[in-house]
């Protein structure tokens, strides 16, 4: 998830200094900024992917100069002040009962927040950084992690081996797209 706005904003970036540089692809290269728009602006603005890009390691904050993205630092901030009160409130009980020390290694909002700055200020770019930083690396996690497959996408490829079967291998690509359109369609005709 984190590698999406860095990589269509550069993308951007690098068709509109092409954009300039060009003499001949200036119809082509207007068509792809438009569809780059069209598909990802909405969420080249989500707060949720651009804290998401800030929490890889190799990008942070390098990959914009865009005000409004660098301040969504202090979303990031009240993300983990919330994981350290919800991390707090749920080990209390628990973890008082089993270790009388306890209460000596809660993470308060402060040091999460610590955390981020050391983070952020941190020259190196793999992903092992983030084991130095537990508060941030949990939150990376939470939102770099990919979505399980969604039961549609295996209904198709379940109609898809139905109908690609050994005796029909020579059918050619366009009309098999056609037959799988029809077959998972079948409800609106």
């Amino acid at each position: 998830m984190g590698w999406l706005v860095p990589t269509i904003t550069l993308l951007k970036t690098k068709l509109q200094q092409l954009n300039v540089a060009s003499k001949f692809c200036k119809p082509l290269i207007a068509a792809l900024l438009s569809g780059l728009e069209k598909r990802f602006g909405e969420m080249l603005t989500d707060p949720e992917l651009i804290a998401a890009a800030i929490l890889v390691p190799k990008f942070k904050t390098c990959w914009t100069s865009d005000e409004n993205i660098l301040k969504l630092v202090d979303y990031i901030r009240s993300h983990l002040d919330c994981q350290a009160e919800n991390h707090i409130s749920d080990h209390s009980q628990s973890s008082e009962e089993e270790d009388f020390f306890s209460s000596l290694k809660k993470t308060s909002p402060l040091e999460t927040t610590q955390q981020l700055d050391a983070y952020l200020g941190c020259p190196r770019d793999t992903v092992e950084v983030l084991k130095s930083f537990p508060a941030v690396c949990q939150l990376s996690l939470k939102l770099n992690t990919a979505l399980p497959a969604s039961a549609a996408c295996e209904r198709l490829f379940t109609v898809a081996g139905l109908i690609f079967r050994p005796k029909r291998a020579r059918t050619a690509s366009k009309n098999f797209e056609n037959q799988l359109l029809l077959r998972l369609n079948k409800a609106y005709w």
